[in-house]
């Protein structure tokens, strides 16, 4: 039974498309995923629920943190699960952080960062 117990709470997310190291043109999709939790919108709330945010060039935030909003802070506040994100040429880290409907952070346990470079 403890390790029914144990995989229920195990927790990751993952950022599912690109994948690390690729090549992409602007606009390019950035697909997410999660286990553990469930996506919702932010704005209420709810133990083990949360939104995606994608952070452009910035290492995780603090859990229970509130998340900036701005040009390399972008939040799905209304819960997508795959976005267009447009960007210059360059090289960028993208990492995917989860938050909860207040902004918030869930730390670096729900997390994953990559590395992409935009033609």
């Amino acid at each position: 039974m403890a390790a029914s117990v144990a995989h229920a709470e195990k927790k990751s997310l993952l950022i599912l498309e690109p994948k690390t190291g690729a090549t992409v043109t602007s606009p390019f999709k950035v697909r997410f995923g999660v286990t553990g939790m469930k996506v919702r919108p932010a704005g209420e709330v709810t133990e083990g629920t949360g939104h995606y945010v994608l952070l452009i060039d910035h290492g995780p935030v603090g859990e229970g943190k509130v998340i900036p909003v701005d040009d390399s802070h972008l939040h799905y506040d209304k819960g997508e699960t795959e976005v267009e994100v447009s960007l210059p040429p360059g090289k960028y880290k993208l990492l995917a952080q989860f938050a909860d409907g207040a902004q918030r952070s869930y730390g670096h346990m729900l997390s994953h960062g990559i590395n992409v470079i935009v033609k």
